[in-house]
């Protein structure tokens, strides 16, 4: 049961933050609106055709996609923890 909790949290912070990450990450012009815009998409498809395994984050499906470094997520996650 607590699992299922701490991935409940983990979800509900992911999507908490997912869109403030996109924004600044649009804002830093590390990706443009439509590519967060499909990575959303994909997060939510991923999530709902998975419900056991936990939700990817925004950051990795930019980086899987190539539209992000390594090195620009830790950018963005400094200035979205600020």
């Amino acid at each position: 049961m607590e699992k299922i909790m701490d991935h409940e949290t983990e979800s509900e912070l992911a999507e908490k933050y997912a869109h403030r990450f996109g924004q600044i990450a649009t804002d830093l012009g590390f990706v443009t609106s439509d590519q967060v815009r499909k990575a959303l998409d994909e997060q939510i498809s991923n999530t709902l055709s998975a419900r056991l395994r936990p939700r990817k984050l925004i950051g990795e499906i930019l980086f899987e996609n190539g539209w992000m470094t390594l090195k620009q997520i830790e950018t963005v996650l400094a200035e979205l923890f600020k």
